[in-house]
């Protein structure tokens, strides 16, 4: 009896899986009935967040995003990225097609970055050249009939490995997130993002940037100091609109609750519209009187901590000018999937607030400690710099933020993406290891390798024993840290027979430039196995002791350049434009590369990050490869290079060279040219100004010459 019964129930469950089949497969297979899909579309939906201010409705969402579950794994083609690797391709621009300032600013971004290609075959991404920033009806930027024009394009292919820009949707007064178009499976960089219809992994939330926003650099952060202690005049500011009729109204209402005219500044104006009198309740007056008392600026500057409220759409430029200003951002915007969430800690320079308790937040930020405080502003300033400042940095901060994803073995860790330099300058195609990096040395507590290998620039032939090429590798072979000895010969003329150069003692590796142009001297070749590379002219003259003492120097600032020959620049008010100085002055921005040591990272840096046109350039002229080096690297780091002292006779040594290309006056103004072409593409003038020259303890003092470790320097 015993046997049979469990034998039944055995039949039972057997019968009951296959009912459950069947009934999975009848009502899952496509296509579906419209009420059995909207109403599965309600079941599986993902865990919604409080979203009760939201314009939309969800039968609105569910018809904004067909292609709502799409996912890299789901609707990219990671196929097509392995043909070119990571290539960006951007639809030519139609003829009679309008496009603002703001997308051509960010076709030319992506047309100008490494990430380019102009054959769609190549392609592993794409990017339309129609205008979809502004999907507002009511602006004039608006463009019309997208839907067919995007549909009639031979590539669409539904979207998939398409990406699409959009800062604004929707029109007064709905504002839903609707594009007007079928995105099908195309990714959205989209501003004011809902974490409801944010597919996470697959689409990017940009900031709200205006159409003054700078395309390339852009300025630098307000904390120029690290103030102690980090409090300002104002605890928490805000000055904006409020709206009388339509959404985004509740938050900015209320804030005359907590606004209390001293510490807490929460201005607000009903004025402006057409008809905003019309609509103008009881306290709009006193609130517009209160509000024309204060500068914005004055505020912004002044205050600890900047709240951040929506408007009418989740996302508002209040955001980034709160970053900009180190002004800690309160975030009340529940329901906005932060500008780039997938990589940035928000945790770390703003605070995230719930708009159902707006009352608490004076509390809230007050009862936050100095120590963190100075800590969220310094994190700010970073963010700004590194992502946000520029439309060039917004643009390629998305573009590596789905390389990474392509390349997910290779992809940046958060530690890269939440600390100096950010990842826009940490390539992962160098190595994922963040001890390659010479940033995260200090963080690490790890040392580079106390040996270096020497590459030396040669460029005439070799006709003498005595030549200074022969013995500046004498001298440097001495040294107790050099690994091997690099010569690169980019002379027209043929390699000297193997007898000619000198024996040594560590390995000396020739090696013939194919192409015999100025950048080649920083191309990452892989005989490059050492931390540090001393980076040489042929006509240097450098003793071992300068050598030794010039490493040791660089392994306490592995990040920077360091080394003899300065260089500066300055601002000519004249000709408003940069100047170049040889001029030996005290002050300094540049340590060239004829007699430096760095980091052979930014060999590949070099050669990977800076665009082919300024490479073109420095080959064209034969001349500035030292100066972009010193751009690059100042760039990353945010720090001026450091000089180290040389023995007496250096300078005369060096202005005694008559036929040195220093005394060239065609020379000089290139160089003149360089800088300005340089600073405008980085979009500022990266290097920094210094005074500090590192000399050896004891330099000079008035003590045994047998106590000091470097006196070979001084007696020279």
């Amino acid at each position: 009896f015993i046997f049979r019964a469990r034998h039944l129930l055995y039949l039972l469950l057997l019968l009951l899986l296959q009912f459950l089949l069947f009934f999975f497969l009848h009502f899952y297979r496509e296509p579906q009935s419209p009420k059995w899909s909207r109403w599965r579309e309600e079941r599986t939906r993902e865990p919604e967040r409080e979203v009760a201010h939201m314009p939309w409705t969800r039968e609105v969402v569910a018809g904004v995003y067909r292609g709502r579950r799409c996912r890299m794994e789901s609707c990219f083609d990671f196929a097509q990225c392995q043909r070119g690797g990571f290539k960006v391709y951007v639809y030519p621009q139609q003829k009679g097609e309008k496009i603002s300032e703001s997308y051509q600013s960010i076709l030319a971004t992506i047309e100008a970055s490494r990430f380019y290609t102009s054959d769609p075959s190549q392609a592993c991404l794409f990017v339309l050249g129609l205008d979809t920033l502004d999907r507002d009806q009511l602006s004039p930027q608006f463009v019309h009939n997208l839907k067919t024009k995007v549909q009639n394009l031979q590539l669409w292919n539904n979207g998939r490995n398409h990406l699409i820009f959009n800062l604004y949707s929707g029109t007064w007064p709905d504002y839903t997130e609707d594009l007007g178009f079928d995105i099908g499976q195309a990714m959205l960089a989209k501003a004011s993002i809902s974490g409801d219809n944010f597919r996470p992994g697959f689409d990017v939330s940009i900031p709200l940037f205006s159409k003054d926003h700078p395309r390339t650099g852009g300025d630098r952060g307000f904390l120029k100091y690290n103030t102690i202690p980090p409090f300002r005049k104002h605890m928490l500011v805000f000055k904006g609109k409020r709206y009388l009729t339509g959404i985004g109204s509740d938050t900015r209402n209320a804030l005359y609750h907590v606004h209390n005219a001293e510490d807490v500044l929460l201005l607000t104006t009903c004025k402006h519209g057409k008809d905003w009198q019309k609509h103008k309740d009881a306290r709009c007056d006193r609130d517009n009187a209160e509000y024309d008392k204060y500068d914005y600026r004055e505020m912004l500057h002044n205050s600890t901590f900047c709240l951040v409220p929506r408007g009418r759409r989740l996302g508002s430029f209040r955001f980034l000018e709160a970053l900009q200003a180190a002004c800690v951002p309160v975030m009340l915007s529940n329901g906005w999937e932060l500008p780039f969430s997938e990589v940035i800690d928000w945790n770390t320079a703003a605070i995230i607030g719930d708009e159902r308790l707006l009352l608490q937040i004076p509390s809230t930020v007050r009862s936050i400690h100095q120590d963190k405080i100075l800590s969220l502003r310094q994190q700010t300033q970073f963010l700004w710099e590194a992502y946000f400042s520029s439309v060039e940095k917004i643009v390629l901060t998305t573009l590596e933020i789905i390389q990474d994803r392509v390349s997910r073995h290779k992809s940046r860790s958060t530690l890269m993406w939440n600390s100096h330099p950010g990842a826009l300058f940490t390539l992962p195609q160098y190595s994922s290891y963040l001890g390659d990096f010479p940033f995260y040395y200090a963080g690490l507590g790890i040392k580079p390798r106390a040996k270096f290998t020497a590459v030396i620039h040669a460029v005439t032939p070799l006709v003498s024993q005595s030549q200074p090429i022969l013995k500046l590798l004498v001298a440097v072979a001495k040294s107790q840290y050099c690994a091997q000895i690099i010569v690169l010969w980019n002379c027209d003329k043929p390699l000297p027979a193997k007898h000619r150069w000198p024996v040594t003692s560590v390995p000396v590796i020739v090696i013939e430039g194919e192409t015999k142009v100025m950048s080649s001297r920083f191309l990452p070749y892989e005989t490059l196995v050492t931390d540090a590379v001393l980076s040489l002219d042929e006509d240097t003259v450098l003793s071992t002791t300068e050598v030794d003492f010039a490493f040791t120097v660089w392994q306490s600032f592995p990040e920077r350049i360091v080394g003899y020959p300065a260089r500066s620049h300055f601002w000519d008010s004249n000709k408003e434009r940069w100047g170049y100085t040889s001029k030996w002055t005290n002050d300094y921005s540049m340590v060239l590369t004829g007699a430096a040591i760095y980091h052979r990272y930014y060999h590949y840096l070099y050669t990977h990050f800076l665009p082919s046109s300024l490479k073109n350039m420095v080959d064209q002229l034969a001349n500035c490869e030292d100066i972009l080096m010193n751009f690059l690297v100042s760039a990353v780091t945010k720090l001026p290079p450091i000089k180290v002292t040389q023995k007496k006779q250096y300078k005369e040594t060096m202005m005694g060279q008559v036929s040195s290309r220093w005394a060239d006056p065609d020379h000089f103004a290139q160089r003149q040219t360089c800088m300005n072409k340089f600073a405008s593409w980085f979009g500022a003038m990266p290097l920094v100004h210094s005074q500090m020259r590192l000399d050896p303890v004891l330099f000079k003092d008035q003590v045994s010459i047998l106590r000091k470790k470097y006196r070979e320097i001084e007696r020279l």
